[in-house]
């Protein structure tokens, strides 16, 4: 128990430390963007003889041209600026650029909020700003993304013109090769068709994941081999499955009861496979594989029943209260979602509405190996308890991104 306060109480100083200078960093960008608007006012050629205030950072700070032009860009929308003629020209965004000063904003939500301010209506704008501000002090730069859209659809009401394809004559093969060291090999060819809606589907799933459990360090293949995993829980989790022997497809998880409870050992998966038992935890909370739990002497205790986990009815109350994942700052829709007993059942917890909340694979698995927790809050919704380097008060956050969002007025 000493070792573990010792080591939060070290996480949460280099936290803190961390954020001191990731503060630092974005205030001193934000200075240099509002001096280099103040020396293109003054006029950078009468100054230093170059043709720009890009050219200019882009010697100064040895950096390549087209950074030094969004810091140019994103710096003119933040500070006011003057004609050519001497009018003034008032900043899109003048109350982000001191929140920016501040060190308070990442340039992905500076980007997020001017983007958005650029296409309101101007009597609008100040009000939105604000709004957005306000929602940006709780909520990372794709939540405030998700407002801004609400906003827009309010104010500026538009819509997408459809995109018609034309398909071309399918060429599909797939080949799944098991190893003896228990991985598996992929490869195939398929069609322009069925390879552009694969690469759309996977390229959707294997986006940077977003929430307040911190940046998405995985390299691409990673992030590609977690995305077909999930595509793969999407498709078994969907009603039109073709039967199987009489059955939904699904894999069978032998494991001891000891080991299910503990969350240490070994589990039998399928026919050859194996899993962590830690992996089989996960698993029973809610998926296609079935968890049969066995005794001393191998005898069935218990054999898990799709029926028996969450039944359709329970999930659908799932998909209306949390409405996709629950966990903080996550978009995950609730297809992709899987139901989380907050007290496992195989430490008796009920698999009722008051013990589940809806959450993605990656937030699920991330619930049961680190600090995070949650519970359900007095008005019945799922809410999260950060790990204390995370946040040294605990204070409980929620998904805001499936809820109503406030329009600007």
């Amino acid at each position: 128990m000493t070792n573990d306060v010792a080591l939060s109480s070290e996480a949460v100083a280099l936290a803190d430390r961390l954020g001191e200078l990731v503060a630092s960093m974005r205030s001193a960008e934000a200075e240099v963007g509002a001096l280099l608007v103040e020396i293109e006012q003054r006029g950078v050629m009468e100054l230093f003889g170059y043709r720009s205030a890009a050219r200019l950072l882009e010697h100064l700070a040895d950096m390549p041209k087209p950074a030094t032009e969004r810091v140019i860009k994103r710096a003119r929308l933040l500070n006011p600026g003057r004609n050519l003629d001497g009018s003034p020209i008032p900043a899109l965004a003048p109350a982000t650029g001191v929140a920016a000063r501040a060190g308070r904003l990442s340039n992905p939500m500076i980007d997020v909020i001017t983007s958005v301010l650029a296409q309101v209506p101007p009597e609008h704008c100040a009000s939105a700003e604000t709004n957005l501000l306000a929602f940006a002090e709780e909520a990372g730069h794709k939540q405030v993304a998700a407002l801004g859209a609400r906003i827009l659809a309010h104010l500026v009401p538009d819509g997408p013109e459809p995109d018609d394809t034309e398909p071309t004559a399918p060429t599909r093969e797939l080949f799944l090769r098991h190893k003896r060291t228990g991985i598996w090999e992929l490869s195939g060819r398929f069609d322009d068709e069925t390879g552009t809606r694969a690469h759309a589907l996977l390229d959707a799933l294997a986006e940077r994941r977003t929430g307040d459990d911190g940046p998405d360090f995985r390299t691409t293949p990673q992030r590609y081999g977690d995305a077909f995993s999930d595509a793969v829980d999407l498709a078994l989790n969907s009603p039109e499955l073709p039967m199987q022997a009489g059955e939904r497809a699904h894999v069978m998880v032998a494991v001891s009861f000891e080991d299910l409870k503990s969350g240490v050992g070994k589990a039998t998966l399928g026919d050859t496979g194996t899993m962590t038992a830690a992996e089989a935890r996960v698993h029973a909370c809610d998926a296609m594989i079935i968890p049969a739990v066995l005794g001393d002497k191998s005898e069935p205790l218990n054999l898990g029943r799709l029926r028996r986990l969450i039944s359709a009815g329970l999930r659908r109350a799932l998909f209306l209260r949390d409405r996709g994942c629950a966990f903080p700052g996550c978009h995950r829709p609730p297809r992709h979602c899987q139901g989380h007993h907050i007290r496992h059942w195989a430490d008796g917890g009920p698999t009722d509405l008051t013990n589940l909340v809806l959450m993605c694979a990656h937030h699920h698995r991330l619930l049961h190996r680190s600090g995070w927790e949650v519970r359900i809050a007095a008005d019945g919704l799922p809410e999260f308890l950060p790990p204390v380097f995370i946040d040294r008060r605990r204070k409980p956050r929620r998904n805001n991104l499936h809820e109503p969002l406030p329009f600007a007025a």
